[in-house]
């Protein structure tokens, strides 16, 4: 490895070793009118005085101490929606920003932050007055001190892609999405590709993986989409993803060998769609209303897949107390349909421990599998409807109803990724009882055309579309 070792100006007061550590990172904007090439704090301070769109500051490979009170300023700094000014390592993961801050933006937009190692000792922040900053592929390990959280959005139309956040043992969670003041979220963010691993904080709750929303903000709209994210060892909270406000999409994500599962415990009409929780401790848990639990793959669950919570309160509403706001939100419309559930301790159940039942929900066309547990059990059972869905294996049937399902075997078959699929002559072929305009595609991205197949998979000769995410698929590394 070649190192070279460079000298920071005074003003910076520090000294600067840089080495290449990696592949070029490919640039985030193809097309610039301007690209710069700098080796120092103030060479990037420079550069940022005078960015204009379409600039591409590069920084040369190295360990950058920021001084303290002297973070990397962008403030008032405005790219375009299709020409951003890019600032980026020169290889991936090749600058190391120590110090307490990195970067600090304020009042900017359209700016792309790419390829660093992050290892402050204070959150990385992105405040309410940006606007449509992406971070991608850059490395989240910051200092190991319980309470610091790793990062925090707040402002609109944020994309984070190809990034990795992991290594935390103390209270504090890796991402966390909020918004303006109090009770406001920010609008319309985008987590794609990222790899969450290695959080093991031994506490009840706060090591998070993804946080989005808290209780004050539960009735905000949200319109964030996490998709396409990878969880691995997600071990400090039995919530990977947890969702404290409205209107967002959880989609196409795996969770592998981790504590967390996917709760929405605040807030109304989120979907979750088409995830993979695999070998791990916690499937779903819903509170709250008109959210959709569809096409999700639930396997090997030492749990219970899917939680049809109960409620401590019956709604959540403007201007109630704060103490009523962190309450448990009586699910109220909630769809559960088109999920294959395989090998978990129990399938289905709901809760008792609160006195706010479900009301208008349903249960339908699922596939339940399993040699062990309950398939289903449900201690309010008159604000729930079942039809459609198939049990097979040695756990009971529990309290379904007998109409609401029915016992066969649904022929499974497992493929090169492990997933279980429909085979051909399968029960579940065209064996939906409802119709789901909304839902038209499958967990594999296959068509669901006609009468669905019941479960997650809708039979298909054709190569599968999508499978679980493995390391290779996420990250700052991968293609």
């Amino acid at each position: 490895m070649n190192r070279r070792t460079f000298l920071a100006t005074a003003t910076a007061g520090v000294a600067l070793t840089a080495s290449i550590s990696g592949a070029a990172v490919r640039p985030a904007a193809a097309m610039t009118l301007d690209r710069r090439h700098v080796r120092s704090l103030d060479e990037l301070r420079r550069a940022l005085g005078t960015a204009v769109p379409g600039t591409v500051i590069t920084v040369a490979d190295g360990i950058y101490q920021v001084p303290a009170g002297q973070p990397i300023a962008i403030t008032g700094l405005r790219g375009r929606p299709h020409r951003p000014i890019v600032i980026r390592a020169e290889s991936t993961g090749g600058v190391v920003l120590t110090g307490e801050q990195s970067f600090v933006l304020t009042g900017s937009s359209d700016i792309t932050l790419q390829g660093f190692a992050f290892r402050q000792s204070t959150t990385f922040e992105l405040s309410a007055d940006n606007r449509r900053i992406r971070l991608t592929r850059n490395d989240f390990q910051l200092a190991d001190i319980a309470g610091v959280h790793w990062a925090m959005i707040r402002a609109d139309h944020t994309t984070l892609d190809h990034n990795a956040f992991h290594g935390k043992t103390t209270l504090g969670i890796y991402l966390g999405i909020e918004g303006a003041g109090t009770d406001q979220m920010a609008q319309g963010v985008h987590v794609y590709r990222n790899h969450f691993s290695d959080h093991s904080f031994p506490g009840d709750n706060g090591g998070e993986p993804i946080r989005l929303g808290v209780s004050p903000r539960a009735l905000s709209t949200a319109g964030a989409i996490i998709e396409s994210n990878l969880f691995e060892r997600a071990n400090g909270d039995p919530e990977a993803i947890s969702v404290k406000s409205s209107g967002n999409v959880i989609r196409h994500n795996t969770i592998r060998n981790s504590l967390g599962g996917i709760v929405l415990r605040h807030g109304n009409g989120n979907r979750v769609e088409g995830n993979y929780l695999l070998a791990g401790q916690n499937g779903i848990r819903i509170y709250g209303n008109d959210h959709q639990i569809v096409n999700n793959y639930i396997s090997d669950i030492a749990g219970t897949a899917v939680v049809l919570g109960s409620g401590s309160v019956r709604d959540h509403f403007p201007g109630e107390a704060p103490t009523s706001r962190t309450g448990n939100d009586a699910p109220d419309g909630v769809q559960i349909a088109l999920n294959t559930i395989l090998d978990c301790d129990n399938a289905v159940a709901g809760e008792s421990k609160r006195t706010l039942p479900p009301l208008g929900c349903t249960i339908t066309d699922n596939l339940l599998m399993g040699d062990r547990g309950q398939l289903m059990n449900m201690p309010f059972q008159d604000g729930v409807t079942w039809s459609g869905n198939l049990h097979w294996g040695a756990a009971t049937d529990g309290n379904a109803p007998a109409g609401g399902f029915r016992r066969a075997d649904p022929r499974l078959v497992a493929g090169p990724d492990g997933i279980r699929r429909l085979a051909k002559g399968s029960p579940a072929i065209n064996a939906a009882t409802r119709s789901y305009p909304d839902i038209d595609t499958d967990l594999d991205g296959d068509r669901r055309t006609g009468r669905a197949d019941v479960g997650a998979d809708e039979y298909s000769r054709r190569p599968n579309c999508r499978r679980p995410l493995t390391a290779g698929d996420v990250g700052p590394h991968a293609s």
